[in-house]
């Protein structure tokens, strides 16, 4: 995507409590989401080139995630996040809470 000028950075944030950035961020997907007026604008980028910098992107985690040492109790759960990113998680309801899953 370097055609476009864009970069994409992952990076873990503790939960979304009290960080401006992840709150607004937040706050403008949801926006954008119920904003039925918006064109649609995904379909302009070629398939090869989003799962290419997927793949990169992944790449990155990984090798961050090994040289880390914050997020050691993560860690115990999710030792290999390759292996983790395999995984089929099966998510229930919330009883007594329709809205969330």
């Amino acid at each position: 995507m370097s055609k476009a000028n864009w970069e994409v950075n992952l990076c873990w944030v503790k939960a979304h409590a009290g960080i401006m950035g992840n709150e607004l961020a937040d706050t403008l997907a949801k926006k954008a989401a119920k904003n039925e007026s918006l064109p649609v604008e995904y379909n302009r980028i070629p398939k090869r080139v989003v799962t290419r910098e997927l793949e990169e992107s992944v790449r990155k985690w990984l090798r961050n995630w090994t040289q880390t040492n914050k997020g050691s109790t993560t860690k115990e759960y999710f030792p290999n996040v390759g292996e983790r990113l395999k995984m089929k998680l099966n998510l229930t309801k919330l009883h007594g809470n329709s809205n969330r899953t």
